[in-house]
């Protein structure tokens, strides 16, 4: 059976990028078995995402591909393979169970190594799956001595991405720089959003007409990160602020769960805070 990699590449936009990178693949007797492309015309950037069959060398194909671009290419040859990944929760436990029964099943293309949380309310349902749940309190220090003891607890992982199932605490620009382009979020609003406590309430006050949710990488500007994956409910008047929680819990597994999906099969691009997905 032949040999499957995803080809990733990300450039400034130039005349026959197409022809040269299908060159490299016939070159190497590679079959292609799926390839989209796109040119971001705004500012003349391209993205490709092919996926090829055969016998190759991945570093090899990689520096091939480099060459063939100038050099000036961010070119990924990646084998699929599972991914690692660490989930932190604070109490909520519907995204986290949600990942669990997904995990479980087959659906998801990662190894959930561990959880992290700082509370233990979520240890007993973790550890039914055979998942190692680790406690963090973060009673009586600060949230910068509370982020060093996470980070030595995760620093004994070797991890892709951390998945914030439901973490319900705002991150430090060292946290977020040390682990940058590796965190996901899923926030309770189809972004932009209500801010502060209680969304689901502000929303009922407001009247709202549709209840959502937002899938993004974590970056230094609270909630603004690049985002992957949005979706969005309707609600009407007779929905008080409860039952849009309800039905806005519901939204953020399925928006997560996608989120997730699309990282882990390498189909996300980051570009200028916005994504390019295939």
């Amino acid at each position: 059976m032949a040999n499957r990699a995803r080809v990733l590449i990300d450039c400034n936009d130039q005349k026959g990028l197409v022809y040269r990178v299908s060159k490299v693949f016939y070159e190497h007797d590679l079959n292609i078995i799926s390839n989209r492309e796109f040119v971001d015309k705004e500012d003349q950037h391209f993205f490709m995402r092919s996926v090829v069959a055969g016998d190759f060398d991945a570093k090899s194909l990689e520096n091939t591909l480099n060459k063939e671009l100038g050099g000036r290419a961010d070119v990924k040859v990646i084998t699929p393979a599972k991914k690692n990944i660490i989930l932190m929760v604070t109490k909520e436990s519907h995204a986290l169970g949600d990942l669990l029964i997904r995990y479980i099943d087959g659906e998801l293309e990662a190894n959930i190594v561990a959880v992290i949380g700082n509370r233990d309310n979520l240890k007993s349902l973790v550890e039914r799956f055979g998942i190692p749940f680790i406690t963090i309190s973060a009673d009586g220090i600060s949230r910068e001595e509370h982020e060093d003891l996470v980070m030595q607890e995760l620093a004994k992982y070797s991890f892709d991405y951390i998945v914030l199932a439901k973490y319900m605490r705002i991150l430090t620009p060292k946290f977020v720089a040390t682990y940058e382009g590796k965190i996901i979020n899923i926030h309770h609003s189809f972004l932009p959003a209500f801010i502060g406590a209680n969304p689901y309430k502000q929303a009922y006050n407001r009247g709202v007409k549709i209840i959502g949710a937002t899938a993004h990488f974590v970056t230094n500007d609270l909630d603004e990160g690049p985002i992957i994956a949005q979706d969005v409910i309707s609600v009407n008047h007779r929905f008080d602020w409860k039952d849009m929680q309800r039905a806005g819990r519901d939204v953020e597994k399925i928006v997560l769960s996608r989120a997730l999906k699309l990282v882990l099969e390498d189909r996300v691009f980051v570009h200028n805070n916005k994504t390019v997905i295939f």
